[in-house]
């Protein structure tokens, strides 16, 4: 396990820690061991933006970095037709086991492994009554910490999005965090990639309103917009206080929701969606135009199926995610700050495909939670998002009325420098 004398030694050696996570060569120092947990392995599954930068390095601030970890050992779920993982294995010569306390034994009797990297995201798994995917994160962080209680050792562990569909038991996965003492982190790639403009909300500001126009389906990219929301929101004066309530409204009821015109008659401030528009570099438009400003009929004529969480916080700040494909194809932050005439305003940039660098800068900071043993956002953040996609869901499919939220009352105070990618 790599100890502060180790880490110490390794910043000697060449290896930074810095806000944007690990970024120098590591190939001088000792290097450690890594088991990767994971439903599938296909291109391009999250196993293939993020166990495979553990394999051959990525790209970040200007240099291509090579993690100083092995994988030496995997556990895959499901093996569909497009499999990779047992090509990967192959070309880099880790062994693939039969189940997750065989992997993190490496075969053997006892811990074998430096960190753990879960990724519980893609393959086929039942849905429950609400719709939510019933991805075995939790299953799998169980078998893992399960082989940390028999022998004694713990080590961190990345976990790839959201906690788990069910809330309880995500509190549970993080109170086994804090009880075997170990680094926890989860989340999105969205909080660390880069911004533009690359601004983040002013530490301690007093925040009125909030809102992510983004795209994506629900129980899937509500999770990535609501990290948007609330990597910003636990910024705000007094820290985060969590979420009293949530309602989702779905097709119809957002278009009304929409022309109510503020938040107190049912809606959301509609200077924060337009600057949402704004930064927006995909917005939708008519045949011969660009930049031109959608009118209300082509917005409900383009978003056929639209989506909004509205989120009132213990403290009073609201909040609401938007997912409206047909109009954008990316995410966008607006804030409403006390005192300020212009709203806060930035696009949460997402390179695209075959690089996908935002993974990266993803597991940037998975490999510093590895190295320095402490998760650099906290794991309350996710905890709380993972909350929210679960009563955004269950709002909307039960009849879309508000949902009161006691089990959010989710307090913990952000870190004061900020996190996301800036160069």
């Amino acid at each position: 396990m790599f100890t502060r004398r180790g880490f110490i030694a390794a910043l000697g050696a060449g290896l930074a820690v810095s806000e944007t996570g690990i970024t120098a060569q590591a190939q001088d120092i000792q290097r450690r061991r890594l088991a990767v947990v994971t439903t599938v392995w296909w291109k391009p599954s999250h196993a293939w933006h993020m166990a495979e930068r553990f394999l051959h390095g990525y790209p970040i601030n200007g240099q291509w970095h090579r993690p100083p970890f092995d994988v030496v050992a995997a556990y895959v779920d499901q093996f569909p037709d497009n499999d990779l993982s047992r090509s990967r294995s192959k070309e880099f010569g880790f062994p693939i086991y039969p189940t997750i306390a065989e992997a993190l034994r490496c075969g053997g009797q006892q811990l074998a492994v430096d960190a753990v990297l879960v990724i519980g995201e893609h393959g086929e798994y039942p849905r429950n009554e609400y719709g939510q995917k019933k991805y075995p994160r939790y299953e799998f962080f169980k078998q893992v910490t399960d082989v940390f209680r028999t022998d004694g050792r713990s080590v961190p562990m990345f976990n790839d999005k959201h906690l788990s569909w069910n809330p309880e038991w995500a509190q549970e996965m993080v109170q086994i965090s804090k009880e075997l003492d170990f680094a926890f982190a989860a989340g999105s790639s969205l909080p660390v990639t880069w911004r533009m403009p690359a601004v983040d909300l002013p530490y301690g500001a007093e925040v009125e309103e909030m809102l992510c126009l983004a795209t994506g389906g629900m129980d899937s990219y509500d999770f990535h917009a609501l990290e948007v929301i609330q990597c910003m929101a636990e910024r705000r004066r007094g820290g985060e206080t969590g979420v009293s309530a949530v309602q989702g409204l779905r097709g119809d009821a957002v278009w009304k929701a929409m022309d109510a015109g503020d938040w107190n008659s049912g809606g959301w401030d509609p200077s924060l969606f337009e600057a949402c528009l704004s930064r927006s570099q995909t917005l939708a438009q008519p045949a011969t135009f660009s930049h031109r400003h959608p009118t209300q009929q082509q917005i409900n004529e383009w978003v056929k199926d639209p989506l909004a969480y509205r989120i009132e916080y213990t403290d009073g700040t609201k909040a609401t995610m938007l997912l409206m494909n047909g109009l954008v194809q990316d995410f966008t932050f607006a804030a409403r700050l006390k005192g300020q005439s212009n709203p806060l305003s930035t696009l949460f940039y997402l390179p695209p495909v075959p690089n996908v660098a935002y993974s990266a800068q993803l597991m940037s900071k998975a490999e510093q939670t590895f190295v320095t043993e402490k998760s650099p956002a906290p794991i309350e953040r996710t905890l709380l998002t993972t909350g929210l996609v679960e009563a955004g869901v269950r709002s909307v499919g039960t009849g879309q009325q508000r949902v009161e939220t006691p089990h959010l009352s989710i307090r913990y105070q952000a870190p004061r420098e900020s996190l996301f990618a800036q160069h």
